[in-house]
């Protein structure tokens, strides 16, 4: 059985100290496939330190939406020179967030169509952040969207109504720990929504799922959220691994 995680921080300070552990617990879950989104231009040399034998790692170039009061204005150039790289398969993770500030909003509006015309000049995917910015997100992706642009609302967290309304826009949707969250709503959502454009993804090291909600997470949980998501389509483990995979490897371009 082979699992993808599609957006995991494991370049981050929570692995140093035991990053060996972290990547055996994850090759024995089934784990064969990694996608690495970065968060300001640091995160792109620290990716270059991930190295397994069993396990493809896949860089993205962006920079987050709460990143972006820290580097703004940036280089464009500096931007487009990174997506245009042959080793980086997707352009983020940019997108939106007004949950912790909304002082930066229009620099984040900004960037994010600066990201959206990489993505569309490069024809790689863009990988989308959202909290509490769902509206303005797909009003810009609908506004952005000339028939080239791919990509995917990372965390879906949306009403039934808004993940169709990404797909309508040729978004897939990332399916995450949250979704194993009872009190969230979001799993009876996922459950209506087409699997063929689901995604697996952990995020880690944040959003853990249940049961290990509250810890840190790791890409080995993607097992966990794979097998709530076979319950809530009614398939079994394996054709969840089978179809998110393929899902990914089809959006991002992987042979």
């Amino acid at each position: 059985m082979t699992l993808t995680d599609t957006h995991c921080h494991l370049y981050l300070e929570q692995f140093e100290e035991d990053i060996d552990e972290v990547y055996r617990r994850s090759v024995e879950a089934g784990i064969t496939h990694i996608f690495l989104p970065a968060i300001d231009w640091k995160s792109f040399k620290k990716m270059d330190d991930l190295h397994h034998p069993e396990i493809t790692f896949y860089k993205m170039a962006g920079i987050h939406p709460c990143s972006v009061e820290d580097v703004w204005p940036y280089e464009e150039q500096k931007l487009s020179d990174l997506c245009e790289r042959e080793d980086v398969w997707a352009v983020g993770e940019t997108g939106l967030d007004y949950y912790w500030s909304t002082d930066f909003v229009d620099q984040q509006k900004s960037s994010l169509r600066m990201h959206c015309n990489m993505a569309k000049s490069t024809g790689k995917p863009i990988v989308l952040h959202n909290r509490e910015s769902t509206k303005d997100l797909l009003d810009i992706i609908e506004e952005e969207q000339d028939g080239n642009l791919t990509g995917v609302w990372h965390c879906f967290t949306g009403t039934e109504e808004e993940g169709k309304r990404a797909i309508d826009l040729g978004l897939h949707l990332g399916i995450g720990g949250v979704s194993t969250f009872k009190n969230a709503g979001v799993n009876k959502t996922v459950a209506k929504l087409p699997l063929d454009k689901m995604i697996l993804e952990t995020d880690a090291p944040y959003l853990t799922p249940a049961p290990h909600r509250g810890k840190r997470n790791e890409p080995s949980y993607i097992k966990l959220i794979a097998d709530n998501l076979a319950g809530l389509h009614e398939r079994t483990l394996q054709e969840i691994a089978e179809v998110t995979s393929q899902n990914a490897f089809k959006l991002f371009g992987v042979k």
